[in-house]
């Protein structure tokens, strides 16, 4: 995978000179192997920085709590952040772009190239090392990773390791970045959507049977939402927030606040609050597949949006988070549209 040197170099200039409020990255976390989002300020924190296989977190959500951060302040600081980026972050923070929720000066993109491997799974990791603490992950020659543990290195097939997203990664390099570390190597992805195949194949019954007995278990945490870059509304549909409630507030304001949806955990709760939000995600999502990894009651979530990237593909020709410069694909009209999936 690509060097962090380049990375950290810019970085440390970048702060010295002034040029960026603070550089958004990877350092190492508490359990001493595993990446976790860091926000470095100064110079002298530069070092803390890492890229390796366990930098799994897209980090574009950041934008989003900055931009409302900025929102509320007098004075706000208007110098852009720097944020480490992914092959499939960038093309989240294009996805943004496209919508005008960020502008292209607010960020400086420190790209890094996933080249012929990407991010590992925690979960697959666990359940290889069979209870066995990981020093290190790295990657080593012949696309392995090599996993250090107090027993000595194991080397593992990376196709064993990577997360789901990366074994059906187009563009495992930024499309978009102001600083690139590491080389452009497009990976041969045979089958893009070659994870949806046994769910399509099902008869529509058993299809629903499958998603009925994955969203029953949903708790409605919001985790999947918490961590979406695409989710940025001011008021979600599943919360009421614009309404004040005060001691004044009469029991029939509460009771005509439109709620169009429960925090229950019903199944046909579930449904709707999953399928809106899929909905929703629709030639937006760009499959970084946060929603996934931080569920935890391992709802496979990714399945719903890969389908809709897949339909936005197949239907329309849209490719999503690739070209700034081309309007979303809910805002955009083209006569020659095919029109065969119109009953």
């Amino acid at each position: 995978m690509a060097k962090i040197d380049e990375l950290k170099e810019e970085a440390r200039k970048l702060l010295q000179e002034g040029k960026v409020k603070y550089i958004i990255g990877y350092a190492t976390g508490t359990d001493g192997w595993s990446a976790v989002p860091a926000f470095i300020r100064t110079a002298e924190e530069v070092d803390r920085l890492i890229w390796d296989p366990t930098c799994v977190h897209n980090l574009t959500k950041f934008l989003v709590d900055e931009k409302r951060r900025k929102s509320r302040s007098r004075k706000p600081d208007t110098r852009p952040v720097g944020l480490f980026v992914k092959g499939c972050d960038s093309r989240a923070v294009v996805v943004l772009l496209q919508e005008k929720f960020i502008n292209r000066e607010d960020v400086y993109l420190l790209g890094v190239c996933c080249e012929k491997a990407g991010v590992i799974d925690d979960r697959k990791l666990a359940k290889k090392l069979m209870g066995k603490k990981p020093g290190k992950v790295e990657l080593g020659d012949g696309g392995r990773f090599v996993i250090s543990t107090a027993e000595g290195a194991l080397e593992v097939p990376a196709e064993e390791l990577l997360a789901d997203r990366c074994l059906e990664c187009r563009a495992n390099f930024p499309v978009v970045s102001d600083l690139l570390a590491g080389e452009k190597v497009k990976r041969a992805v045979e089958k893009p959507y070659g994870s949806l195949e046994k769910i399509e194949e099902l008869p529509a019954e058993d299809r629903f049977k499958f998603w009925k007995e994955q969203l029953v278990k949903c708790i409605r945490c919001y985790a999947c939402r918490s961590v979406c870059p695409m989710c940025y509304c001011d008021e979600c549909v599943v919360d009421s927030i614009n309404l004040a409630v005060t001691a004044d507030t009469s029991a029939e304001e509460k009771a005509n606040r439109i709620k169009w949806l429960q925090r229950s955990t019903e199944s046909s709760e579930n449904f709707v609050y999953h399928l809106v939000r899929a909905i929703h995600l629709g030639g937006r999502c760009i499959d970084c597949g946060e929603c996934e990894r931080v569920c935890p009651l391992d709802i496979p979530l990714r399945f719903l949006n890969k389908k809709l990237e897949k339909e936005a593909r197949e239907l329309f020709g849209y490719e999503v988070g690739f070209d700034a410069a081309l309007p979303a694909l809910i805002a955009c009209f083209r006569d020659e549209d095919p029109q065969d999936f119109i009953r």
